[in-house]
């Protein structure tokens, strides 16, 4: 079964094959968005525009974990595509046992540095004294939490990227499903409040992280548990890192950057402005959400075909998913400019914290069509490897030209400033992906064509 699967990846047409892997990711992806969204839900209208405020100033402190788990679980799965690609199955099993080693290692440094520094990281992340309350008890009940997601995203995607893209969704179903259902008993039935949307995840999640673990356990898995692979070997560290450092860059980058834009917000529009952060925040992560597991499904078929030498399968596949990325956030862009009050009024009630949130989608969400086309892009570089086009292209947007311009702005125009420096950065930062995947398609194109040479030389010797 396994081998008929990566046999796939350089056999099958590419539009099928790419919908075949993404389809599931994309339902995997929307599942966890939506469960985030439900606890935002509930969160919103059951304890009230506070709670919200406060589950946003904890986005920053959970992108550090992010930044950790997807600094080996990206990694991880772009190494063993290219790999399994290779035919080296004896260095995709290293890469797993690695993989396991440096979660472990990882989940150790940042839950102690949580467990003795929280008060002061959400100070510094723009808590005030009516919200410090509700992202406190969030955050202590969602460490355990922390520690199972990584463990099961970071393992379910070297999964997907071993040729089982229907398991992975199944799995991220699974925890989805459970954690939609066990919001509303913890937080409305329980009346447990923020710790309640906590508790559901952690539950939720736990029983996901069983079923990706158990699969690694089987015969039909081309990389599973053995013995011998967990020792950590400096070259396949190396090798997973140097990939994973792109969208980890990334994750920290966002880190601080929401603690600059939620001290900005609060100190140009109060709480109401944070929490309209975390709206805005949310509504866009269930768009980004698609993009990633269009990504997602890309990244196994691009890196298993480099690894073959077949690069005109990897082109095509780059543009279908520039193309499907395009759309979806082409349909966020036209409900984020043309009803952004019924977008509000999902999350809350109060009317002054939805004329906040409508104004800051209107302004913030003015060029958000192209987001897609750089996410797909980033994802490129570092299905391919090339690990610093990836780290510089995913800064663009939020270190280079989002901050600098947050200042400026902010200066002129005050709060609506700070909304009108994301769609700033980010026409910015799409003239700068144009350029180095132009560049990036000259290479490969190139390769091709020494690889095409190489071929009918070597058919011309054999006669």
């Amino acid at each position: 079964m396994s081998n008929s699967n990566l046999e796939a990846l350089v056999r099958r047409p590419v539009g099928p094959l790419l919908w075949e892997y993404s389809i599931p990711a994309i339902v995997g992806m929307l599942a966890v968005a939506l469960c985030n969204i439900v606890d935002r839900i509930f969160i919103g209208q059951v304890v009230g525009p506070d709670a919200i405020a406060g589950l946003t100033v904890t986005f920053p402190v959970m992108n550090v974990a992010t930044a950790l788990g997807v600094l080996v679980g990206a990694g991880a799965a772009a190494r063993t595509s290219i790999l399994l690609g290779n035919g080296d199955h004896g260095g995709a099993l290293k890469v797993l046992g690695n993989t396991v080693s440096l979660i472990l290692i990882n989940a150790t440094a940042y839950l102690t540095v949580f467990a003795v520094f929280i008060n002061e990281m959400l100070m510094a992340f723009g808590a005030s004294e009516a919200t410090l309350p509700y992202a406190r008890e969030y955050m202590i009940y969602m460490m355990p939490g922390m520690f199972i997601i990584n463990v099961t995203f970071t393992l379910n995607n070297v999964m997907r990227a071993s040729g089982f893209p229907r398991k992975a969704m199944v799995t991220m179903l699974i925890g989805a499903g459970l954690n939609i259902l066990l919001d509303p008993l913890f937080i409305y039935v329980f009346d447990m409040g923020i710790k309640g949307a906590a508790i559901a995840t952690d539950l939720a999640m736990g029983v996901s992280m069983f079923f990706v673990l158990r699969h690694f356990t089987l015969r039909e898995s081309p990389v599973r548990f053995m013995r011998g692979i967990y020792g950590l070997e400096r070259a396949v560290v190396l090798s997973i890192v140097s990939i994973g450092a792109a969208p980890c860059v990334v994750n920290v980058a966002s880190c601080l950057i929401n603690i600059i834009i939620n001290n900005s917000l609060y100190s140009y529009g109060g709480d109401n402005a944070v929490a309209a952060a975390g709206i805005f925040a949310t509504f866009t992560s269930m768009l980004v959400s698609v993009i990633i597991g269009i990504c997602q499904g890309m990244q196994p078929i691009i890196g298993y075909n480099y690894g073959a030498g077949h690069h005109d399968r990897l082109v095509k596949t780059y543009w279908l998913a520039v193309s499907a990325s395009t759309a979806i956030c082409g349909l966020g862009w036209i409900i984020g400019m043309t009803v952004p009050h019924w977008v509000a009024l999902v999350f809350t009630v109060d009317m002054g914290l939805v004329n906040v949130t409508s104004n800051a989608l209107s302004i913030s969400m003015v060029c958000f069509f192209m987001v897609g086309f750089q996410i797909v892009s980033t994802t490129l570089f570092q299905s391919l490897g090339r690990a610093g086009k990836s780290i510089f292209l995913g800064l663009t947007r939020q270190v280079l030209f989002l901050i600098p311009l947050m200042f400026i702005l902010r200066h002129y125009y005050g709060l609506d400033g700070i909304w009108a420096a994301f769609p700033s950065g980010d026409a910015c930062a799409t003239v700068v992906t144009v350029w180095l995947v132009a560049g990036e398609m000259s290479r490969l194109r190139h390769e091709q064509e020494i690889r095409t040479s190489a071929c009918r030389q070597d058919g011309d010797s054999n006669r």
